[in-house]
């Protein structure tokens, strides 16, 4: 538990001390944002502020997670696949900026570029999982002490459902804080899982416990850097995390939900970034249907609830208080005697 606590302490402190010395950096380098004309007006205050700052909190997240890593367990280690696969979505998040902000071509990476990049990642992570005895292609279903074995089916689903996630991520990231406040929660939640299941299994065998609590370490790390990260983020935001934090967050994410093999906890733990990208999908496809009618003022729904007339900050509130009771949810959900 003590590791647990230190973990979130080091990498918050490292994201408080690292970001006063990164963001003027950022800000001579010219890394802004570029604000579309098609988002909510109000947003165009925000043209050229700086980007791309989720690479401090990876990189606090990635340093207090090895620092504060237990036993390794070479290919089965839960930790370093963590960080592994977080990394990898979050260098196609790094590309995309680097190319719209350096290259200052708007579009960044083109869409079949960033769908292959994320089809070969998520089918190896998938993959992974699926090999790996600690983990294997059974899921823990909530409120229910059944698991339901996916058989090989379970590499191609979960392919599906990462790159679903990593994207509903990166269409959060669309309000100051927003990302960065439900993340701490959702981590936070994940520990918290991986943690009772390890108290209440005494069975378990130590090569699992040790690879939850990495997997804990992991979850604590990024809370904490996404809470330094706010100090930065809140509104007015001083700086955005980018394709590249948000991309590093959904990967995260449903990393951790696939290693404890709960992917079906992310509709309580990841509810609002779920939302995020069925608005998308409900707006397009009743856009198509009504010729031209839209059913929320702007999509993702973060955006019809402000231009609805709630400022950014209540929007933040009402997410993160959403995410806190449905993650308490999905904690009395758990089958703590599988």
């Amino acid at each position: 538990m003590l590791r647990l606590i230190i973990a979130l302490l080091l990498s918050l402190v490292g994201m408080l001390l690292i970001g006063p010395r990164v963001l003027p950096v950022l800000r001579r380098l010219k890394f802004g944002q570029t604000i579309y004309e098609l988002g909510p007006k109000a947003h165009q205050v925000k043209q050229g502020t700086p980007t791309m700052g989720g690479l401090m909190f990876a990189l606090t997240t990635v340093v207090a997670a090895l620092l504060l890593h237990g036993a390794w367990f070479g290919f089965n280690d839960f930790g370093l696949s963590l960080i592994i696969v977080s990394v990898l979505t979050m260098l196609v998040g790094f590309v995309d900026d680097y190319i719209k902000v350096v290259k200052k071509r708007n579009l960044g990476l083109v869409w079949w570029q960033k769908v292959v990049a994320q089809v070969v990642i998520s089918a190896a992570f998938a993959w992974y999982c699926y090999q790996n005895p600690n983990v294997g292609s059974k899921v823990i279903i909530p409120f229910f002490n059944v698991e339901w074995d996916l058989g090989i089916f379970y590499i191609p689903i979960m392919t599906a459902v990462m790159i679903f996630m990593v994207n509903s991520a990166n269409l959060q990231d669309g309000l100051d804080g927003i990302l960065s406040s439900v993340s701490v929660v959702g981590s936070v939640t994940w520990a918290l899982m991986a943690l009772f299941t390890v108290l209440a299994a005494a069975a378990m065998p130590a090569e699992m416990k040790g690879n939850y609590m990495n997997l804990a370490v992991f979850a604590m790390a990024l809370a904490g850097g996404c809470m330094g990260f706010l100090r930065f983020n809140h509104y007015p935001a001083a700086v955005f995390m980018g394709d590249t934090g948000s991309m590093f967050i959904g990967g995260a994410m449903v990393g951790m939900s696939m290693l404890l093999r709960m992917p079906i906890f992310m509709i309580f733990v990841c509810f609002t970034m779920l939302a995020s990208s069925l608005s998308v999908i409900i707006q397009r496809i009743y856009f198509k249907v009504t010729h031209g009618k839209r059913i929320f003022k702007m999509s993702p729904i973060h955006h019809h609830f402000e231009l609805s007339g709630m400022s950014e900050n209540q929007i933040v509130a009402m997410y993160t208080i959403v995410t806190g009771v449905l993650c308490l949810l999905s904690l009395l959900s758990l089958p703590l005697n599988i």
